[in-house]
């Protein structure tokens, strides 16, 4: 199986660079695996948009858009659950 590209959309990279250590490490694993498996298990398509998917990762989602005609993986926006959604 061929893998995915990972693209961050400038706004998901600052918010990135903002989550504190403790979870850094374990969502940028989240975000490495997609490359691999781009709908892995406990994904949910977000309601009302079905181009996007949101990653659960503890307290933090990932929210995504996948391309699967170019192989490609955006990241949209990396947040809180009570600020991701806004």
């Amino acid at each position: 199986m061929d893998s995915f590209k990972l693209f961050f959309k400038a706004s998901a990279e600052k918010e990135l660079r903002s989550i504190p250590k403790p979870y850094l490490g374990k969502i940028i694993q989240k975000i490495q695996n997609l490359s691999y498996q781009p709908r892995p298990p406990g994904i949910q398509m977000l309601r009302g948009d079905d181009r996007y998917y949101r990653l659960r990762q503890g307290d933090y989602r990932i929210i995504y858009k996948i391309d699967d005609a170019g192989k490609n993986i955006t990241i949209i926006k990396i947040g809180h659950r009570r600020e991701v959604y806004d």
